[in-house]
């Protein structure tokens, strides 16, 4: 199996790296990291090869994934420099698009854009990937394959890509499940029961919509003319909860714009 190189060894890294030992993938990894705390944590917790020489990382790489903040994406890759074979390279910078990327270091290097959920380290994540022009049918199985191991592939254009990035993230469940747990607290739930009572209004609605359900449907079935759900969504929906959520998507696609200008 082809050497898979990490760039950055912060959580998304460490999270791909346990959800591909879960998976049981073989593939040689190689971490490269400026921090030699973080090559130690990854190294004793998955077992990975560790370099802190960004020219032998790269040497060794036939799979390259960039797994660094956005706004420092253009200047490892400047360090980088000029590549002269075929290279697979993997972007996780949220916002930086293909067209900064192939400028900063192009081809032969094929770039694809990837947005993996931390969930991964679980196996139950959603990567969306979107592919540079001109991608080798073979380097796009290969991409897939990676990401397969640690959940759901869904493959979509650039141009939805940020959209879908600020949707997808599992931080909006949490907050969630946070948020309806508070609100129960403030009725004189403990804090227990109240989690307990949040997680399965979402988790179960969640369970019935994967195995086939109508979204419509089962908020037509839930929500009983004149009943409690009926009342409390409609209030939810008076107090501004759908605005609330649009606002909070359209502040993640700004930053996510905003780090493409920076980059």
């Amino acid at each position: 199996m082809k050497t898979a190189v990490f760039l950055g060894g912060g959580r998304i890294t460490a999270a791909l790296l346990a959800g591909l030992r879960l998976a049981k993938d073989r593939r040689p990894i190689v971490v490269y990291d400026r921090h030699p705390e973080k090559l130690r944590r990854l190294k004793k917790l998955y077992g990975v090869a560790t370099e802190h020489d960004l020219t032998r990382a790269i040497q060794s790489a036939q799979l390259l994934i960039i797994a660094v903040r956005p706004t420092s994406v253009r200047d490892l890759l400047r360090d980088i420099g000029p590549i002269h074979r075929p290279l697979i390279a993997v972007s996780l910078a949220a916002g930086v698009p293909l067209t900064n990327l192939r400028r900063w270091l192009g081809p032969p290097v094929h770039w694809v854009r990837a947005m993996p959920s931390p969930a991964g380290r679980t196996g139950h994540g959603l990567t969306a990937l979107t592919f540079d022009r001109g991608f080798p049918a073979s380097a796009k199985r290969e991409a897939k394959q990676l990401f397969a191991k640690v959940g759901a592939v869904i493959e979509i254009t650039e141009n939805k890509f940020d959209a879908f990035t600020v949707t997808y993230s599992c931080s909006h469940g949490y907050h969630a499940l946070a948020t309806l747990a508070g609100a129960a607290e403030k009725l004189g739930l403990d804090r227990k029961t109240a989690l307990i009572a949040a997680a399965h209004a979402l988790g179960d609605a969640i369970t019935a919509w994967r195995e086939g359900d109508s979204l419509d449907a089962l908020l037509h079935e839930a929500a009983t003319p004149g009943g409690i759900a009926a009342t409390v969504m409609a209030a939810m929906d008076k107090a501004g909860h759908g605005k609330a959520v649009q606002r909070g998507l359209a502040a993640g696609l700004k930053l996510a714009r905003k780090n493409a200008q920076r980059a």
